[in-house]
């Protein structure tokens, strides 16, 4: 890959600082790197490949240079506001929030499913929701060779998804301190059914985008999706129960054989020896691991699928520097 200019903005945050350590981890290939976060983190130094790099304060004049590239992850009202400005200076935004994820004019990208959608940015890609980007990892090569007629999501989400507010809950409460900046209940010793905040329609706004996100990037308006978000007490990695009606008949040593072939996605099924993906083990990686595939007796041509990945690595950091990746190889 030929060396560009790149931009971190939110660089001091979660996702921000994970997308430094995912640039460092892949040798993401830059000349310069500019790290943008809010006046109070200006400043601060951060460290990327060795070099440190001062923070500096996002503002009107940030992108009045030579950038091609910017990773947003600093919430959505910072998204709607600067990223037109610098993609009206020529770089390309990828943007971590969920401003720009269901405007038709903007791409919804996960580059194991669908890398082509890159074609027609104009300058603000989206990254999609964490637990959305795991599943349909594990849902493409399904579409793609037997079809898919329904799904049902049941989440089991880590509260690394809620920033620091959901980490400092849950370090808080595992010591008898219990928390409520992130959750409308203590989240240690629960299981919490309510992932950001309830529709009209009883679904929560959580639920919502794994189903109209799903449709988008698989480029199916007719899939019929329903989804069930838990945010659990665990502090990494997003495990997902996925249950598939198919459009075929299939074997189902045919479907592991399939995973195990498909990019991004490492199969660990062997029940007989307790072997099926761990949120713990997946944390800090950077791939979808699947487990637990087996035939759904109750429908036909039904699949169950235990679907795991880091949300802060895969679900976010590294997503996004993998569209930066296909933007610099083959756009």
């Amino acid at each position: 890959m030929k060396k560009i200019n790149i931009a971190v903005v939110g660089a001091t945050g979660m996702v921000g600082r994970n997308f430094l350590q995912v640039l460092e981890d892949r040798d993401f290939p830059f000349d310069n790197l500019y790290c943008f976060a809010s006046e109070r983190s200006a400043g601060q130094i951060l460290t990327c490949k060795g070099k440190e790099y001062v923070v500096e304060p996002l503002n009107e004049q940030s992108f009045d240079r030579d950038i091609q590239i910017a990773l947003f992850s600093a919430g959505g009202d910072t998204s709607l506001k600067y990223s037109p400005i610098a993609a009206s200076k020529g770089v390309i935004v990828v943007d971590n929030s969920s401003a720009f994820r269901m405007d038709p004019e903007v791409p919804l990208v996960v580059p194991e499913v669908n890398p082509e959608a890159l074609e027609n940015h104009k300058n603000i890609i989206a990254n999609p929701n964490c637990s959305t980007i795991q599943a349909v990892v594990a849902l493409k090569p399904l579409y793609d060779k037997y079809g898919i007629e329904r799904v049902v999501y049941s989440t089991y989400q880590a509260v690394s998804g809620s920033g620091v507010k959901g980490m400092t809950d849950l370090e808080e409460g595992l010591k008898g301190n219990h928390l409520k900046k992130a959750y409308p209940h203590p989240i240690a010793g629960n299981c919490l059914p309510q992932i950001d905040v309830f529709l009209d329609n009883g679904y929560t706004k959580e639920e919502m985008k794994m189903i109209d996100e799903s449709k988008k990037i698989m480029n199916d308006q007719s899939l019929r999706i329903t989804a069930t978000t838990v945010r659990v007490p665990i502090f990494y990695s997003h495990s997902e129960s996925i249950n598939v009606e198919l459009k075929k008949p299939f074997e189902v040593e045919d479907v592991k054989a399939l995973f195990a072939s498909s990019p991004g996605i490492v199969l660990q099924d062997d029940p007989a020896n307790s072997v099926y993906p761990l949120a713990s083990e997946a944390a800090g990686k950077d791939l979808v691991y699947v487990g637990r595939v087996r035939r759904d007796f109750s429908v036909e041509n039904g699949l169950n699928l235990w679907v795991v990945a880091d949300n802060t690595r895969k679900g976010a950091a590294t997503n996004a520097v993998q569209i930066a990746e296909l933007l610099v190889n083959r756009f």
